[in-house]
């Protein structure tokens, strides 16, 4: 069967990082790796890239076509994509699947997709495949919402998560085209794995725990092995816990020195607490790459914050990781939420922080109500009327408790104290200067587009675009 891949483009990337950050699909990779075992005929688009989906279905004549949705905002721009697929090849099998498709998929569930994959896909698109190859009755495969002549109906859940190994490494030869596309901070291109799935902790902010129940499963040593030595020399690790499981932390790391592993470039994330316990791992780990930078959840600068976020880790911890990870000669690359509830004391306590400790490489997000989340399911109803794609974390949702302008005024004198500031101690020809001549168009693009973040005005425009009435969603 022909079957094609899509990575649509995210749609709303006004603010944040994001045009630090394109990463490739690595989930449509390993999907497609579990259907290529099976003799079928894979192609990978990503949209984001020339060319475009009419070029895409005209060339690959699929019979069934999965989109991926990562994020909320991005449901929106998936479903647009699902429709432009049903007018160019109307006979097609359209499947959503991802991570907020698996987490919420409510809104999803539309007449122009026939289903929405709520388990892992690699697991599940070939079972999928069969079923439509053969004409059998797609209710035997798990894991799935089907939309029925009388509505969505739910198929039954896997009985157990199977085993990560279970499905080869990643199609990466499916995405070569689009490879010095990919990038990440200052390193291009850049190559992303996977090592483990899943988080045991609670954060009310974030769905994985959730999603995956609170588990951990991980890939067996010689296939992360493998997939480090045959990626490239900038690697950014996407598991949601690295350094989780000491005992095979410490077998991986001593295996990649085995196999000769070394890069230039890597990025892991974690937790504070975790590093406060594993000093001796991290020091096991830092040769494996010239540069080593750590994306940590920092998210708030008093334990009462941590505390109302269900992190489960307090300031201490957020102090000591990040003295343990300088001393080791880590980067260190954090993000802080800002809660539309603060009032100035709570911007100034942030500052204070974030000055103390050297932490201007951190990025500052909105705290929001992501579905799927303990936090959303409390206050949904503020949302009502918020289009997905201001679920970036850089929109309010709301009012806030200090208005709109107000909010916004301290939201960017925020974001101008960090390093992205080119008006502040880091120079654009300070960032110029760390990047091949070759790269230096692309990071003096990301960021001028990054100086948006420091204006008020910007914000107040998308607001009141979204909020004509003023009132934010406000109960």
């Amino acid at each position: 069967m022909n079957i094609l891949l899509l990575r649509p483009h995210p749609g709303h990337d006004k603010f944040g990082l994001g045009p630090f950050f394109c990463v490739e699909p690595l989930g449509l990779e390993y999907i497609a790796a579990a259907l290529l075992q099976d003799h079928h005929q894979v192609t990978i688009a990503d949209l984001r890239f020339r060319p475009g989906l009419a070029t895409v279905l005209r060339r690959s004549r699929p019979r069934l076509v999965g989109i991926s949705c990562l994020h909320t905002l991005e449901f929106e721009q998936v479903l647009a994509t699902a429709r432009e697929v049903r007018r160019l090849a109307p006979e097609v099998f359209i499947i959503v699947g991802g991570h907020a498709a698996a987490a919420f998929s409510g809104p999803l569930e539309n007449n122009v997709v026939d289903a929405v994959m709520v388990e892992d896909g690699e697991s599940l698109m070939p079972l999928l495949a069969g079923c439509l190859e053969r004409g059998e009755p797609l209710d035997q495969v798990p894991g799935l919402r089907l939309r029925r002549p009388d509505g969505w109906q739910s198929t039954p859940r896997l009985e157990e998560r199977p085993a990560l190994d279970l499905v080869p490494l990643p199609a990466r030869d499916l995405v070569r085209q689009y490879r010095n596309g990919y990038h990440c901070l200052l390193f291009k291109p850049v190559w992303l794995i996977e090592t483990a799935r899943g988080c045991p902790h609670r954060c009310s902010f974030c769905s994985v725990w959730q999603l995956y129940d609170r588990t951990c499963r991980e890939r067996s040593i010689a296939a992360v092995v493998e997939d480090f030595a045959t990626s490239g020399d900038a690697v950014f690790v996407a598991d949601d816990l690295f350094w989780y499981n000491p005992a095979r932390s410490l077998e991986l790391a001593a295996a990649l020195k085995k196999r000769g592993v070394y890069k230039r470039w890597i990025l892991v994330q974690t937790r504070t607490d975790l590093i406060c316990r594993s000093a001796a791992i991290m020091a096991a780990w830092r040769p494996l790459a010239k540069d080593f930078d750590i994306f940590l959840g920092l998210e708030a600068a008093s334990d009462n914050g941590l505390s109302g976020l269900d992190k489960d880790s307090g300031i201490k911890e957020s102090i000591e990781a990040v003295r343990i990870a300088r001393e080791l000669k880590y980067g260190i690359n954090g993000n802080f939420l800002v809660d539309p509830d603060w009032d100035e004391e709570g911007f100034r306590q942030l500052w204070g922080f974030v000055e103390q400790y050297g932490l201007q490489r951190a990025g500052f997000t909105i705290l929001t109500p992501l579905p799927g989340t303990d936090y959303y399911r409390t206050v949904a109803h503020r949302t009502a009327g918020q289009p997905w794609s201001n679920f970036d974390m850089h929109h309010l949702l709301w009012e806030p408790r200090l208005g709109p302008e107000r909010f916004f005024e301290l939201y960017a004198e925020t974001w101008r104290r960090s390093i992205l500031n080119t008006a502040g101690d880091k120079g654009i020809m300070d960032w110029v200067r760390q990047v091949r001549p070759s790269q230096i168009p692309y990071i003096i693009r990301v960021l001028w587009r990054t100086q948006r973040m420091m204006k008020p005005a910007e914000y107040m425009k998308e607001y009141r675009a979204s909020c004509p009435a003023g009132t934010g969603g406000a109960p």
